[in-house]
């Protein structure tokens, strides 16, 4: 939020400068992004008012100017601007004044001149040349009643400063001047002015009916009638100023009074062309299908999740957020409705970000305005429409269903004193409370407080040790060092950090991506099979709508952002978290009944298996390759592969990964049908595996080195060919040879014609046996004996025989 200072200081003024000032709201949770002047600095600028306006004898463009600057002699100042015209006051940079500094940095020195042979003792300045807004149509034209001789600095109060404020969703209650200044009230002693509101006086009778079908919607409604304004009067420069130090430009006088009390008291409301509006206002949901075309140009359709004010014949305005084009106030305009409701935050969260688009309005009621001050602020917005614009005032109307109840909440001075962290007495704390405006009741060591209409945030004990802490103020909390001693925590060296295996996937060259957890439902549908994946209410952009129960859909993703770039290699990986629909879990302060959110490992290999060089011929990267990264990820733990079905993956090119005999995750090749609908030259690489599992290690045990001499025995089995490397190791395994410490196979041998040996459906593999006898030197009977027990456990179990 941005306000001027000095709009502030009329509110409450305590004696601190600027910066103590900034220092002091960001202590007490309002933070101060950014102190910025209202101008750069500049002076020998003073207002004059320009009496005699001759043309140039020598340029069309040019005119001969005498103005008075309130000395004794009228000066002479030619100028080029297309507005200058005799009885208009504006800005004089007279003969040694600094206009701000240009491009080059340095400030713009004002001195006696001569233009196309005719002297100018001076300048005549534009809002541009004084830097205090991209307007050079022309000369700055001020206030007929700007004191001349003046400095312009003084008259358009430019020493002002504008703070802008960095505030978190729970501090509804800051988002108006006035509300800054109660808070600065509250924290510095100072008093409070609050703004002079007198009700208006009721001329005329008129009264448009309301009917409020929806409390949910709207638990209060205030509105009048005002009729004979002249919408063609002018803005007062003081709250034009006052508009463009908060960031908003000024549009006419009804919409800018609008934005003013909505800056000034944190209230939006909304003034609709009387005469335009069909028999009465109706505060309702929307109905599947109707359109509304609002202030902003857009048209929109609402359904039945959006509040709505609509007449007899059609919806007029977005409740809460932005009023209709229909009913919206012009230069024709004589007959306005003046309106300032209550809207339930709920009901208003979310929906401008549905419509792409975010209002003052909904940012405000979003997060909780007081619902007990809509008629106040009608009377002050009477007040300023009946000061600029005229009118008469009809009868206030007010209509309430039902207000937040603000239940009383608990603090325990004890615990208080603990949670902050140093002595705090009962009369303190009663103090604060007092200075914030809050009522409470007292018991000894309690206090209980009653929030008011205005505080939104106050639910909790926490929530009052908060105000009392920010109130006391920070800095007086004490600098007490740790008592105990401060001891690093050892990890289980059973399992690696995750940065560890960060390192270890960089290691094996991928590159690490984050990416959000919402996806869109695409990419659930398609790459994980979910066709009802966990939808959110609130998407930041409409695609994004669904959470993901896969990294794979982010991988690709960014697989083709690389390629639209031009990436000729992309390996890349995610560590990041899913979200499963799983009725077993509980609701906690770590999880979500319903919802189960493991971690996931996650990596894509496209591309060429290894960078270009000369020793080694270029191919692209398949199966196996990504099989080995996984097998060096995990070693010295053995991880087995069965072929499995992925809705992500190749049917032929894809495998479940085991370890210890546990499901762990998948890895393979991209399903075609996928690479396609991608937009993907080839196919990359996949793989997904729980992250507890990758995380968790074996501690390595140290053992002897052998003092004997191991044997090798290589065997040439020939087996049916849909027998697969992990059952050939399963069965050698499980035939209980102690004597043999390792089996790895070396060669697959296929004839292109079947042989009287080789059958069809039949290959040759050649595995290569380790044995070894840790205590006794081996013997060629110990050794063949192993050896026959091992082919006798391959022919039982997989059909395998000696080839001759």
């Amino acid at each position: 939020m941005q306000f001027p200072e000095s709009w502030l200081r009329a509110f409450c003024n305590p004696a601190l400068n600027t910066q103590e000032l900034a220092e002091l709201l960001t202590m007490s949770g309002l933070e101060v992004e950014e102190l910025r002047p209202v101008a750069p600095p500049f002076h020998g600028i003073v207002v004059a008012e320009i009496v005699e306006a001759a043309q140039h004898p020598d340029a069309d463009r040019l005119r001969v100017c005498k103005v008075n600057a309130g000395g004794p002699e009228l000066l002479q100042i030619v100028c080029g601007a297309p507005n200058a015209r005799v009885g208009i006051r504006v800005p004089l940079a007279t003969i040694g004044a600094e206009l701000p500094p240009g491009e080059d940095g340095k400030p713009f020195k004002i001195g006696k001149g001569k233009l196309r042979g005719v002297e100018s003792f001076g300048m005549l300045c534009s809002a541009r040349e004084l830097k205090l807004s991209e307007d050079h149509g022309g000369l700055l034209e001020l206030a007929a009643d700007a004191p001349i001789g003046q400095d312009i600095r003084a008259h358009l109060n430019l020493d002002d400063t504008l703070f802008t404020l960095k505030l978190t969703p729970n501090l509804a209650h800051a988002l108006s001047v006035y509300g800054i200044a109660r808070e600065v009230s509250a924290l510095t002693g100072a008093p409070l002015i609050a703004p002079a509101i007198t009700p208006a006086t009721v001329a005329i009778d008129a009264k448009l009916p309301v009917r409020i079908e929806a409390a949910d919607l709207c638990g209060r409604f205030s509105g009048r009638v005002v009729r004979g304004v002249d919408t063609t009067a002018k803005t007062p420069q003081w709250m034009v100023d006052r508009l463009a130090r908060c960031g908003q430009r000024s549009v006419s006088p009804l919409v800018d009074i609008s934005n003013y009390v909505m800056f000034e008291l944190g209230r939006p409301s909304h003034i609709f062309d009387l005469d335009k509006i069909h028999g009465e206002l109706i505060v309702r949901w929307g109905k599947a299908g109707e359109q509304l075309k609002l202030l902003n140009g857009n048209t929109i359709e609402v359904d039945e999740t959006v509040g709505v004010i609509a007449d007899r014949e059609q919806v007029e305005s977005l409740a809460g957020i932005m009023g209709g084009d229909a009913t919206a106030v012009s230069d024709d305009t004589k007959n306005i409705y003046v309106e300032a409701a209550f809207w339930w935050p709920k009901a208003v969260m979310g929906r401008s970000r549905r419509f792409n688009f975010s209002t003052d309005a909904g940012h405000r009621f979003e997060r909780g305005v007081d619902p007990a001050g809509t008629v106040e602020h009608i009377e002050r917005i009477t007040q300023l429409i009946q000061q600029i614009c005229g009118g008469e005032a009809g009868p206030m109307d007010d209509q309430t269903t039902q207000l937040p109840e603000r239940k009383p909440v608990a603090l325990r001075v004890d615990r208080a004193a603990k949670v902050i962290g140093m002595p705090l007495t009962q009369a303190e704390c009663e103090g604060v409370f007092q200075r914030l405006g809050l009522a409470f009741t007292s018991t000894p060591g309690v206090i209980t407080v009653t929030p008011p209409s205005f505080r939104f945030d106050l639910q909790i004990e926490e929530d009052l040790i908060e105000e009392v802490i920010r109130v006391v103020g920070y800095p007086k909390l004490p600098s007490t060092p740790p008592l105990a001693p401060v001891v690093g925590k050892v990890r289980s060296e059973s399992r690696r950090a995750t940065h560890a295996l960060r390192h270890a996937m960089a290691g094996l060259g991928y590159f690490e991506t984050i990416n959000f957890s919402f996806v869109e439902a695409r990419w659930e549908q398609e790459l994980a099979g979910n066709a009802n994946p966990i939808q959110l209410l609130n998407p930041i952009a409409a695609p994004l709508a669904v959470m993901r129960t896969s990294l794979m859909g982010s991988l690709v993703q960014a697989l083709r952002n690389n390629l639209a770039r031009k990436a000729p290699r992309v390996r890349v990986f995610e560590i990041g978290r899913v979200f499963l629909r799983d009725a077993s879990v509980q609701e906690s302060d770590t999880s979500i009944a319903g919802i189960a959110q493991p971690m996931r490992l996650s990596g894509l290999a496209w591309g060429p298996a290894e960078q270009q060089q000369w020793a080694l011929k270029d191919r692209a990267v398949d199966f196996f390759d990504v099989k080995g990264d996984l097998e060096a990820l995990l070693a010295p733990r053995v991880l087995a592969f069965e072929p499995v079905v992925h809705p992500a993956l190749h049917p032929g090119r894809s495998a479940r990964v085991l370890l210890d005999g546990v499901d762990i995750g998948v890895v393979g090749e991209l399903h075609p049908k996928w690479r396609q609908g991608y937009e993907l030259p080839s196919a990359p690489v996949l793989f997904e595996l729980a992250l507890d599992a990758v995380l968790a290690r074996t501690l390595p045990q140290g053992k002897g080195v052998p003092r004997l001499q191991a044997v090798q025995r290589d065997l040439a089995l020939i087996v049916n060919e849909q027998v697969t490397y992990a059952s050939l190791m399963r069965a050698i395994e499980s035939s209980g040879e102690a004597l043999v410490r390792s089996a790895r196979l070396f060669d697959v041998f296929k004839p292109a014609q079947p042989t009287a040996e080789l059958k069809a459906g039949e290959r040759s593999l050649a595995v290569r046996l380790e044995l070894l006898d840790d205590e006794n030197t081996l013997t060629d009977e110990r050794i063949e004996q192993a050896v026959a027990k091992v082919v006798s456990q391959l022919g039982e179990s997989l059909g395998a025989r000696l080839r001759g």
